[in-house]
């Protein structure tokens, strides 16, 4: 990010975070026809919202998170898959690749000592000690494996609206509560609890 470029405010990240999700479910909710047109065409729309909204915070702020750029790309290239093939198995893995793959560079940070939420949520949490993100990173390390195991079983034992479902009123909101709940950990070591209650961590799966 240069100094022209307008810092992104919260409403700005939670909304490029969960637009593209929100685009999925409306439109697999709107789109008439059978199940797999339906779904076919919610992941074209989510292919499309996330790349819109990884250009938009590269041109409008200079950067792409990281966690947006690894969703990004695992929507593309599993959406892309799923119309392909016509088959909406691989769009029902992605979110699983998603959990154990920022689960498994968690705990490698663990294991070499370099808290891996801290690199990448670092001016989010001002003041958060060492303790404090090994701690956070170990939460959220374990809280991904345990969502890659609930992903599979759910795609794997019910229908697709189901599943669909399940990410809207199951996995998502998890994700924010257990987000909320880590801020009485943060606000011990060394984070004021105004801040992180305003500005919570999210790496929504997308």
């Amino acid at each position: 990010m240069t100094d022209a470029d307008p810092p992104m405010n919260p409403f700005a990240k939670l909304a490029l975070d969960l637009g593209p999700l929100i685009i999925f479910f409306v439109t697999n909710l709107l789109w008439p026809g059978l199940p797999i047109v339906k779904v076919m065409a919610a992941t074209f729309a989510f292919m499309i919202a996330t790349l819109a909204a990884i250009l938009y915070a590269k041109l409008r702020h200079g950067t792409v998170s990281a966690m947006l750029l690894v969703s990004g790309v695992m929507v593309l290239v599993f959406g892309g898959l799923t119309l392909w093939l016509h088959s909406e198995t691989f769009i029902k893995i992605k979110p699983t690749v998603y959990y154990w793959t920022v689960a498994v560079i968690l705990f490698y940070g663990l294991l070499a000592k370099k808290p891996t939420l801290e690199l990448v949520l670092g001016q989010a949490y001002p003041g958060l000690s060492q303790r404090g993100w090994t701690l956070l990173t170990r939460n959220w390390a374990v809280f991904f494996v345990l969502l890659g195991i609930a992903n599979e079983a759910v795609w794997r034992n019910s229908s697709t609206s189901f599943w669909i479902g399940y990410k809207l009123w199951g996995s998502l909101p998890a994700t924010i509560i257990f987000a909320i709940a880590n801020v009485p950990m943060l606000t011990k070591h060394g984070l004021g609890e105004e801040q992180a209650k305003s500005d919570p961590p999210l790496p929504v799966d997308r």
